[in-house]
């Protein structure tokens, strides 16, 4: 289903550290509005579905924001 290649899409030089934007990242990707706690809302949700469709729809969406918050 996923393919992963470790290979970056544009080169990134760091030439210092800026402890406020990482604190942006990580919010974004571990905080309540991240990627993370959007497909484990997702996940969670999928069970409380009455069609076999919606269920697939919310898998498919929570495992497409959870492929997003392992591989960037």
């Amino acid at each position: 289903m996923f393919i992963y290649e470790k290979k970056l899409e544009f080169p990134v030089k760091i030439s210092k550290t800026d402890p406020r934007l990482a604190g942006l990242i990580i919010t974004q990707f571990g905080g309540p509005d991240g990627e993370l706690g959007a497909s484990l809302r997702y996940f969670s949700q999928k069970f409380d579905m009455v069609t076999p469709e919606a269920t697939a729809i919310l898998n498919d969406i929570a495992t497409e924001e959870l492929a997003q918050y392992i591989y960037q």
